[in-house]
């Protein structure tokens, strides 16, 4: 062994053994951070020193110092907000990519970080039924990903209208409006904010009962906007009970009207690889442009977001960059053709690993696994004495909401007796779900993404659940 890997020998045997340590940790431990904000601070605000410290004995005492500061998100009773573990080809590939450490933004730094987005981006587009001539990037997740695919609609509408937005910027240009419905994740605005299209811009249309898009409501607001650039926003799985938007309806609707026409799917997009799920994107195949994140349902470390976009030339054309000092290709893929970044983390490696892991069996599966454990968890918790289930899920998300026991209790104490309830589920340590607002209730949102969520899990949960309300109506 050369001198290189002995330095590094003794620290990462000891991240391994850590890493172990957290991921198969004892089911006793508790799923939510247990540590409070003063604690925290006082274990890691510790002073720099003038000397340096053993690699060893820096990442021994960064993980006593953060003990107690982390989710077990890892594991399969963590249901809060959209969040999917770490598959072990995953994990292993992202370490690599850590070791490589390959600046993945054109061929000629890493050829092999190029190709494995190549390769994965394809596998992606199959799964996901996008049209295999449709371009994409892989970025940090969602966010950026609607950033990139919306960059892209506002070059190629302004480019219609004769404006070259690249050259000239915003000042003057046509008005870009957005169409979009009252249940658009928060991703969106921001997007729309960070590319100077400006939130004023957005109107936020009615959706059915069912959280879709109401086609008549559509084609009202496309009719007003007439002769103006639009971007159509259509979600596949919003985030409170994973609606997903009549596409089949909608796009051929916005494009008779010259719109683009942007598929939020964060999560729901996955929907695609399941035959028993697939019905749901039906038509979405259409769009312009389409989002998704792999450290949700694809169960990827954090952190892996992608775009994709049907007119390739129109995003090569917004995200290129050629300098002098740049080695172009030829050939081969050079990413900040396709991404908001240059220097960037090599993110195809852990996509490429879960995808060869799972193979297109295993993604059905694991989407059909999740699916129905969250299906069991609401039905089950939402008969519970107190809870209600507001939402079945149809795919991996559902609501329940709790009653408050007290005589005469109103809709602002079911409100506030909710928060409770989840907050005492939390504190057990026994799972961790966050609370939402929807239709103007109070609820606790349950998110199944985790490929280890088990029954024997969904059995624990709800029997968790059964004691804490037991113990709150004393």
């Amino acid at each position: 062994m050369n001198e290189t890997a002995v330095a590094f020998e003794a620290a990462l045997t000891a991240a391994l053994g850590h890493a172990l340590r957290h991921i198969s940790a004892d089911d006793d431990l508790p799923v939510g951070p247990t540590v409070s904000l003063a604690a925290m601070r006082a274990r890691m605000d510790v002073a720099l020193g003038d000397a340096g410290v053993d690699p060893v004995v820096v990442v021994d005492e960064l993980v006593a110092a953060t003990r107690g500061g982390n989710s077990r998100s890892v594991g399969g009773r963590f249901f809060g907000w959209v969040i999917g573990g770490s598959l072990p080809a995953a994990l292993a590939a992202d370490w690599m990519t850590s070791a490589w450490d390959q600046n993945a933004g054109i061929y000629a730094i890493s050829p092999a970080a190029s190709v494995v987005e190549d390769v994965a981006g394809k596998w992606l587009k199959e799964l996901l039924g996008i049209p295999a001539t449709a371009s994409f990037a892989f970025v940090t997740g969602c966010q950026m990903a609607h950033v990139t695919c919306l960059a892209v609609a506002r070059y190629a509408l302004l480019e219609r209208v004769g404006w070259d937005v690249n050259r000239d910027g915003l000042a003057g240009s046509p008005v870009i409006r957005i169409l979009t419905s009252t249940e658009k994740h928060g991703t969106t605005p921001r997007a729309i904010r960070l590319l100077g299209m400006g939130e004023g811009n957005i109107a936020s249309l009615a959706a059915d009962a069912e959280g879709r898009l109401i086609p008549a409501e559509l084609e009202k607001a496309l009719e007003r906007e007439q002769g103006k650039p639009v971007v159509v926003v259509l979600q596949a799985g919003d985030l409170n009970i994973g609606a997903f938007d009549d596409f089949a309806t909608l796009i051929p609707l916005a494009k008779k009207h010259g719109a683009w026409v942007h598929v939020d799917g964060a999560f729901g997009l996955w929907a695609a690889a399941s035959s028993r799920y697939r019905h749901l994107l039906a038509g979405a195949e259409l769009a312009d442009s389409w989002t998704t994140d792999g450290h949700k349902w694809l169960n990827v470390p954090y952190d892996s977001g992608y775009a994709f976009v049907a007119d390739a030339a129109a995003h090569r054309a917004t995200m290129s960059q050629r300098s002098a000092y740049i080695t172009h290709a030829s050939e081969g893929r050079d990413q900040i053709d396709w991404t908001p970044e240059f220097s960037r983390r090599a993110r195809g490696f852990a996509t490429y690993a879960a995808l060869r892991q799972l193979g297109r069996r295993g993604v059905a599966e694991l989407v059909e696994r999740c699916c129905a454990h969250a299906a069991a968890l609401v039905m089950r918790i939402g008969a519970l004495d107190g809870a209600e289930m507001l939402w079945r899920p149809q795919i991996n998300q559902g609501l329940v909401r709790f009653l408050d026991p007290a005589e005469g209790a109103g809709e602002r104490e079911h409100d506030a007796y909710t928060d409770r309830v989840v907050a005492a589920i939390v504190a057990t340590g026994e799972a961790l779900f966050s609370g939402t607002t929807w239709c103007g209730r109070r609820a606790m949102r349950v998110s199944v993404s985790n490929w280890q969520t088990s029954d024997a899990d969904v059995e624990r949960v709800v029997a968790c659940v059964k004691g804490v309300l037991e113990r709150m109506r004393g």
